[in-house]
């Protein structure tokens, strides 16, 4: 079978759908098969990155004969402009060749020929469920193209069971048309932590002399930050205590920005290589997770990989992801986080009870199986 897979989200974006892309390709050429893969970038600025990303794909690839890159000499900016706001009718067949599937990882689908079978992951729809966190233009386009892109595509994958939910009751999508495929936790992810850690967390990012609470993800109002430093707040004036926020300024972070820089003790990392992860996430004290909206979440995740004991809103799909192995507390009670934040700071039994719990929960999303369970949806036949 000849399997065309759009990578521009993993070649071009860092966190989040970016990750979700790689680790699940890096996971479906890893595994097996007789198929063939083309995967189409819109690679223009990539440069020499590019370059080493396709030599590891080849290297770590199965079959690496199997493996062909096709490049657009565009960005993603202009291949979103050309297929998705002026909906020019260029089917990506055209620079892929002829295919038998084409799967799109990022909500949209670029135009196709009849004859291939379209296969599309809907991560959230936050968009449509708090588009106050949106700003009106992104909000507009994506009440558009998503849609259109969902009603074109023969089967959607849903993060969770909370997005599958969403695109039944909010869109009308029929029941078979969608599936969940729960993401997996990279192996990087672990609790050994390595030489120095600490201190080199302190050289590096200017933290760790001090307990901290950690969150990860992206600057942004559905993460939740400012509730969070609220919560925070009583903490730090009661123990020496920081809040390390890890996660690039989005859309809306003015106001999130300006919070954190009205107290000393909240440092605001931006984007951090996914090598520094683990250790940030081992020498936290607790990982914070307050988003009021996720398809899924990798946070948690990651961090009961580390053995980090976690706190997490009850909102949306995180409680599947989290399971009984974190604290769950509503992302708009800010005393409840507080008091969460505190007992578990200071509860060790509590403390030692979760970190089992996680590193166990962890072990149950893994990319072999994701990936496995995405093959075997891209061979069923077309309905």
């Amino acid at each position: 079978m000849q399997i065309a897979i759009d990578y521009t989200a993993a070649a071009r974006q860092g966190a989040g759908i970016g990750r979700y892309a790689r680790e699940l390709v890096d996971a479906v050429l890893a595994t097996p098969s007789d198929h063939q893969f083309v995967l189409l970038t819109a690679a223009a600025g990539l440069s020499e990155g590019w370059t080493r990303t396709r030599q590891r794909l080849r290297e770590t690839a199965a079959h690496p004969a199997n493996l062909t890159f096709r490049d657009l000499p565009l960005t993603d900016d202009w291949m979103a402009r050309l297929w998705q706001r002026l909906r020019l009718p260029l089917p990506a067949e055209w620079i892929t060749g002829r295919v038998d599937v084409f799967y799109s990882p990022d909500f949209v689908l670029p135009p196709l020929q009849r004859r291939t079978r379209a296969l599309l992951t809907v991560h959230d729809l936050s968009f449509l469920r708090h588009p106050e966190t949106f700003p009106p233009k992104l909000g507009a386009y994506l009440k558009q193209a998503v849609p259109r892109s969902i009603a074109r595509a023969d089967h959607i994958l849903a993060d969770s069971e909370a997005t599958r939910r969403d695109l039944l009751d909010v869109l009308g999508v029929p029941p078979a048309k969608v599936t969940t495929l729960y993401g997996g936790v990279s192996p990087c992810f672990t609790p050994q932590p390595t030489e120095n850690e600490r201190a080199r967390l302190q050289a590096q990012y200017g933290v760790g002399a001090r307990p901290y609470i950690l969150a990860v993800g992206t600057v942004q109002p559905r993460k939740n930050y400012v509730r969070l430093m609220e919560a925070c707040d009583p903490l730090n004036a009661q123990r020496d205590l920081d809040l390390v926020i890890v996660g690039r300024p989005a859309w809306l972070s003015e106001p999130i920005v300006a919070a954190a820089e009205q107290r000393p003790y909240v440092h605001l990392l931006g984007f951090c290589a996914d090598a520094d992860l683990p250790a940030l996430y081992r020498q936290a004290e607790v990982l914070a997770f307050p988003s009021v909206y996720e398809g899924f979440g990798f946070p948690p995740l990651e961090a009961m990989a580390c053995g980090t004991p976690v706190v997490a809103s009850t909102a949306s799909s995180v409680p599947e992801v989290v399971g009984d192995a974190g604290l769950l507390v509503d992302p708009f009670d800010v005393p409840a986080w507080s008091a969460a934040l505190a007992q578990l700071l200071d509860d060790q039994t509590l403390q030692a009870r979760l970190r089992q719990a996680g590193l166990a929960r962890a072990a149950t999303f893994t990319w072999a199986r994701t990936a496995q369970a995405w093959l075997n949806l891209v061979a069923a036949p077309r309905t």
